[in-house]
């Protein structure tokens, strides 16, 4: 007889403990601030974020080299031709396009 009541006592602990378990589970796993989906977001952002940052430090780094070429005077000399067409004086500068569509008859 007290078997019973203990084997009936501790069978409905235990499905209050799986009960209140399997809502904690959900609460934390979906309803709260710091829940597995919010993690999930902010890990894609961590990655779209790290990417972005070596993207811009590769970015710098061919900078620097165009910088460095730039500060030395033929540097500097051929960026202003080829950019601006600039010239020294008494020089004439030529232009050449060249037709890329063929015209065939």
């Amino acid at each position: 007889m007290k078997n019973k009541i203990f084997v009936r006592w501790f069978n409905s602990l235990i499905n209050m403990f799986i009960g209140i378990s399997i809502i904690f589970i959900f609460w934390m796993c979906f309803l709260d601030s710091n829940s597995w989906l919010a993690h999930k977001e902010l890990n894609k952002e961590i990655e779209t974020l790290q990417s972005k940052k070596e993207f811009y430090k590769n970015q710098i780094e061919k900078d620097l080299e165009a910088k460095k070429k730039l500060e030395t005077k033929n540097g500097s000399e051929k960026y202003a031709r080829e950019k601006y067409y600039m010239k020294r004086k008494n020089e004439d500068i030529f232009l050449i396009e060249s037709d890329t569509t063929k015209n065939e008859f």
